[in-house]
């Protein structure tokens, strides 16, 4: 088989077997890795050159979802999968693993942190979202049970800032009460909670 490239827009690289495209990579790979046009190539080679370059596609991916925000390595996982083959989605997680960029207590610790004080969110429906982000139970579990959380304290505060114009609706106690419990909040805490805020 014989190899070439082609320069496409931007810093894109075209490669061609017997002048048929097979793959694009960036120049910066292509630099690395150069082969002269018309050089006669094995199957095995085209082999290792694709899955280096479907590697280095894997990091970039890896590095772009992370600088969005942070994920869980299930997340991003799933994420890369859509784009990449599962060896090299594996090669990029394993390498941002050891870099100390991907670390699903860490992202757990935050996240946590992040529902309960910005979020208001019930233990329960923290749980949720922990569980949905792939997070192991685990982890999830060790995280909560490091983070204080008053139930009834966090329902107070909801009623009288997020809630407080509802009250004065119609049947606004059983809506307040609803959305709390949509929340994950049970019923038990969110009457402590109004039981407080009656008695002050």
């Amino acid at each position: 088989m014989i190899i070439k490239h082609q320069r496409g827009r931007g810093n894109k690289v075209h490669l061609l077997l017997d002048d048929n495209y097979e793959v694009t990579t960036d120049i910066n790979f292509w630099a690395d890795h150069f082969i002269p046009d018309g050089t006669e190539i094995t199957e095995e080679e085209w082999e290792e050159l694709l899955e280096e370059i479907n590697y280095k596609k894997a990091l970039n991916k890896c590095a772009d979802l992370l600088s969005r925000r942070d994920h869980s390595v299930k997340e991003l996982r799933t994420k890369l999968l859509r784009t990449v083959d599962e060896k090299s989605a594996d090669r990029a997680i394993e390498r941002y693993k050891e870099a100390g960029y991907l670390d699903d207590e860490a992202y757990c610790k935050k996240l946590v942190e992040y529902l309960f004080t910005v979020k208001k969110y019930s233990q329960n429906h923290v749980k949720q979202e922990c569980y949905k982000r792939g997070i192991d139970s685990s982890i999830i579990n060790e995280m909560l049970a490091e983070f204080e959380f008053d139930a009834v304290d966090t329902i107070e505060e909801l009623i009288k800032s997020k809630y407080a114009d509802k009250l004065t609706q119609e049947n606004g106690r059983q809506k307040v009460v609803q959305a709390l419990m949509r929340k994950g909040f049970s019923y038990s805490d969110i009457n402590n909670a109004f039981y407080r805020i009656e008695d002050e």
